[in-house]
């Protein structure tokens, strides 16, 4: 393996992140396509179900969910036809999402699977919920920490928490393993 290609399967430092997530910052809307039929937005864009129909969202991920934050819940979308998944999750340093990530993740890529449009939310829809869909791209997209951030910092202002983001960067340190692990698995068998 060359040492770029070596360096590229590293994660980057949470500094040079963070560089990433503020270069070419432009002005973005309360909800924006970040992926295919995968939408970012904020919590007033959640609670207007016209415009959920308009957009076609079949799921919403509400990052903030409970009652001391964003309360609406898998009743509030019931007349709306929309399947919910609630994150109840603080947007500070100290939160340990990533125990969110795996189930989050499954949740969204069921989502697409039957041809549905999930809308990933949180207060503001720069934090808690990019995280998230920052997970679901590395998780099931198969794409690094950076590849995600600029995939959906192309179409969407991100900025996870520093906490977040460290545990971003485990999960790409986790995934960068196990991608080696199935490569190396895969030339031995190739070759056994």
């Amino acid at each position: 393996m060359s040492s770029e290609e070596e360096s590229a399967d590293q994660t980057p430092p949470t500094c040079s992140l963070l560089g990433l997530l503020l270069k070419n910052r432009r002005p973005t809307g309360a909800v924006n396509e970040v992926w295919p039929d995968l939408f970012i937005g904020n919590a007033a864009t959640a609670r207007d179900k016209t415009l959920l129909q308009n957009l076609g969202i079949t799921h919403v991920v509400n990052a903030a969910d409970g009652p001391q934050h964003i309360d609406t819940g898998p009743h509030f979308y019931r007349d709306a036809n929309i399947q919910y998944h609630g994150v109840e999750a603080v947007d500070c340093k100290g939160f340990d999402l990533s125990p969110f990530f795996s189930e989050t993740a499954d949740f969204i890529y069921a989502a697409l699977s039957q041809k549905g449009k999930v809308l990933v939310h949180c207060a503001r829809g720069i934090s808690r919920s990019a995280a998230l869909v920052l997970a679901f791209l590395m998780i099931k997209a198969g794409l690094t920490l950076v590849e995600a951030v600029k995939v959906v910092s192309r179409s969407r202002n991100i900025l996870p928490n520093i906490g977040f983001l460290n545990q971003l960067r485990q999960l790409d340190s986790i995934l960068a393993l196990e991608r080696k692990k199935d490569l190396t698995n895969a030339d031995g068998e190739r070759c056994g």
